[in-house]
């Protein structure tokens, strides 16, 4: 597994997947290009939460920083649209990419901190003659920029002077006109057959204030016009762009044109991440959010970082996955189970073992002693004996799992039915003798018997016995509210059609909430954050915010198997 050290020290094996930005890099660094400099950034808008896709660009673009010695990835807030924009965002950004494993150290900046030069830039754009302002409706500028089929409709505003241009826009930045009165565009080509070069625009009025610059400035720049001029006033040499941002790079490279930047970023765009069963459209997210599907963005069926952390994902399960896929010059979309597998991979390797019963079904063992207790000694992981062992408590009557029961069982049932003699974990060896019912029919309780001869859970006369139950003291074990989160869409790909409600394929099962589950007491003071796989049953994760002293909450962050993979084959 790639670590965070590794990653940002662009180690790749030679045999790892393909990365075809860093074979780009290292032929520009042997080349002796930008005087060895080199510098990234990763650039995101303050307006929802990071998601897993996002982690493929950290992961990429402080991976590609590390590559020269003294390179370096700045973290840079694209903070220009202020109706959309918190510092809640803010804060949660650095939380996620910190959490990766990633610092940005002194690198940290905001295209905010940049409104003055890039105010100068576009007056010089103004003087030159190559910017103007445009006093068109936004519906009547949509509609004269045409489209692939038509061509663009000059402006009647577009041979303004330089002198009323320069006025009208100087005007703007004072906070003269209203919302929509005026724009800045850049006078470049109407009739273009690319129409992110019919006359773009640079600037709107926006009266909403700004977390950061207040009310200062009733003038936003466009992403497009501030993009490529902060990477040019931070130095980027390689700016790293998802596939989507490839029809922008003539325009991002014809603003840095006009300007008299020595040694101008390069745009390099890779595909971005698609995942199956997975949404991963912030605009989407935030419907989820909004519309109340989901608790919030932390939710732990969310893709976001916050809700993979709360769910018990490990960021070295997220590097590790991100290293897997590599990083391609066309879209596609990975398999969602390869993600679950760096999951389970990881945390198979990290957690500690501790039994625990979802469904709980009563057990007597009528001929063990009274009150007799005993302290069995179980292996906190049974594939790395350094992890040590705890004491597990155990009585005349626990907990197994309903569903190791079964009264009328199939020809290959192994687990525990009438008659049938099963091992309890690390215990002892049981068989049930009767079936205790309530008036409904349902089974309330078992009574057993045990071999005494079997302590550990071996006969003394080495007789074969297949199943093997966990369990709990009933008289130790710890109440806890369990939670079992799924996949939140139940459809590979949610939005396959076009105009489709891509809600209409949320998984209704995706949350299950299970009260009185009992767990083994070494979990009584489990801090949250706590990961650990309850043995038969998956990994869990105690839950960030809701578990406290008194009300232990687990929340699954996945089954040991994927079953999943299992139902698709029955399918198949």
């Amino acid at each position: 597994m790639t670590s965070a050290k590794e990653t940002q020290e662009g180690a790749r094996r030679d045999d790892g997947p393909p990365n075809f930005i860093e074979d780009i890099v290292r032929e520009d660094l042997a080349a002796g290009r930008n005087g060895g400099r080199l510098m990234t950034r990763f650039p995101p808008e303050p307006n929802g939460y990071l998601h897993i896709g996002h982690a493929k660009a950290i992961c990429l673009n402080f991976g590609i920083a590390a590559l020269a010695p003294h390179g370096a990835c700045n973290l840079r807030f694209d903070d220009t649209n202020p109706s959309t924009e918190d510092v809640e965002y803010v804060e949660s950004i650095k939380n996620d990419i910190r959490w990766l494993g990633f610092e940005w150290g002194e690198h940290e900046y905001y295209a905010s901190d940049y409104f003055e030069q890039l105010y100068q830039m576009a007056l010089e754009l103004v003087r030159q003659g190559k910017a103007y302002v445009d006093s068109q409706s936004p519906e009547e500028i949509r509609k004269n920029r045409g489209d692939f089929h038509r061509p663009g409709v000059d402006s009647p505003h577009r041979a303004r002077s330089v002198d009323d241009n320069l006025d009208l826009f100087q005007r703007m930045r004072a906070g003269e006109f209203a919302e929509g009165e005026h724009v800045l565009r850049a006078l470049i080509d109407m009739r273009s057959p690319d129409v992110k070069l019919r006359d773009p625009l640079m600037y709107r009025i926006v009266k909403t204030p700004h977390h950061r610059t207040g009310a200062e400035w009733p003038i936003y720049p466009i992403y497009d016009w501030a993009h490529g001029q902060s990477d040019a006033i931070e130095g980027i040499t390689h700016s790293l762009c998802s596939l989507e941002f490839q029809n922008h790079r003539p325009l991002y490279d014809w603003f840095l044109r006009q300007l008299p930047f020595e040694q101008p970023p390069r745009q390099i765009e890779f595909a971005r991440l698609a995942l199956t069963f997975t949404v991963l459209s912030k605009r989407r997210l935030q419907q989820l959010v909004e519309g109340g599907h989901v608790s919030g963005w932390d939710d732990p069926r969310m893709p976001t970082l916050a809700g993979m952390r709360r769910r018990g994902v490990t960021p070295e399960a997220v590097r590790s996955f991100c290293d897997r896929i590599g990083v391609a010059r066309k879209d596609g979309i990975v398999d969602v189970g390869l993600l679950e597998h760096a999951v389970r991979e990881d945390l198979n390797r990290r957690c500690l073992r501790r039994m625990g019963v979802l469904r709980p079904l009563r057990v007597v063992i009528d001929n063990y002693p009274e009150g007799e207790v005993e302290e069995l000694e179980a292996a906190n992981h049974p594939e790395d004996p350094a992890q040590g062992s705890r004491r597990v408590p155990f009585s005349r009557v626990v907990y197994i799992e309903r569903d190791d029961f079964m009264e009328d069982p199939p020809k290959k049932w192994f687990r525990l039915a009438p008659g049938r003699e099963v091992r309890l974990r690390h215990a002892c060896l049981i068989t049930c003798v009767d079936v205790v019912k309530d008036d409904a029919g349902e089974v309330v309780e078992l009574r057993c018997t045990w071999d005494p001869e079997s302590r550990g859970g071996t006969p003394a006369d080495g007789r074969k016995v297949k199943g093997t139950l966990h369990w709990v003291s009933v008289e130790h074990a710890v109440e806890a509210e369990v939670r079992l989160y799924d996949r939140l869409f139940n459809r590979e790909d949610p939005m396959e059609e076009e105009g489709d409600d891509f809600l209409r394929h949320l998984n209704e099962e995706s949350l299950q909430v299970l009260a009185s589950c009992w767990v083994e007491p070494a979990l009584a003071s489990a801090k949250p954050g706590t990961r650990l796989q309850l043995e038969r049953i998956g990994y869990f994760c105690v839950d960030s915010q809701d578990s406290r002293p008194g009300h232990l909450v687990l929340n699954r962050t996945i089954s040991l198997k994927d079953a999943w993979a299992r139902i698709a084959a029955r399918e198949a």
